[in-house]
């Protein structure tokens, strides 16, 4: 296991895979054979899962970390908090958003210790609380902007407009437009409520419309 996590080797084109992740439609794998051997004390089972979920797990770090060896080791960290808790793991949900979920945790304390604020707060307690799960927040193709960034400086201003947001709401951003997972698995993630994940996803997206909006008018 320790080799699996320490090693670098199918990571150095690492903030490219990040850069692809909203693209990336990977089968579900049945991983419940590696994770009751996981539990059994089967570390070898354990590398076969790292090896199957790291690629995506240090794409969905970067994204919030926005630097590869902070990310790097972030996800290193979440893969052995995995490890010491698979015990817990009951399948009530996929092994891969149970891991999502403990990754995302970590990525968010790192975040909080580092007092990353953003440009401004929002109060979760405000707006909207009583949105429909599937309800559209902003002009689809507003929220479209990486599926076009081919040129390099423009892929550097989303960069760079991401990291103005809270680390909530740059946590909704990533799990939803670059991840594209549900709002119920985003809202069991983040451990809030569905309301709260519609109310962050709309500040994020007009946060970013704002920040870009000489970008979007060019797409």
């Amino acid at each position: 296991m320790a080799e699996s996590i320490s090693s670098k080797t199918d990571l150095n084109a690492g903030t490219s895979a990040a850069s692809n992740l909203e693209n990336a439609t990977p089968d579900v794998p049945d991983d419940k054979p590696l994770v009751a051997r996981c539990q059994k004390g089967d570390t070898t089972a354990f590398d076969e899962l790292i090896t199957r979920y790291r690629n995506r797990a240090f794409a969905m770090m970067y994204q919030m970390i926005r630097n590869e060896e902070d990310a790097w080791d972030l996800t290193q960290d979440g893969f052995v908090k995995a490890w010491k808790n698979i015990g817990r793991f009951r399948g009530e949900s996929a092994f891969y958003t149970w891991l999502y979920r403990i990754l995302m945790n970590v990525g968010l304390d790192w975040l909080r210790k580092k007092h990353v604020k953003g440009d401004s707060e929002f109060d979760d307690s405000i707006g909207l609380t009583n949105v429909a799960a599937g309800a559209i927040t902003a002009p689809r193709k507003d929220l479209e902007p990486a599926e076009r960034m081919a040129d390099a400086e423009i892929r550097k201003r989303l960069d760079a407009a991401i990291l103005k947001l809270t680390p909530d709401h740059r946590a909704v951003i990533v799990m939803r437009e670059l991840d594209g997972m549900e709002y119920q698995d985003i809202a069991d993630a983040v451990s809030c409520t569905l309301g709260t994940v519609m109310s962050r996803l709309f500040y994020a997206r007009k946060k970013l419309q704002t920040l870009l909006r000489d970008v979007y008018e060019q797409l």
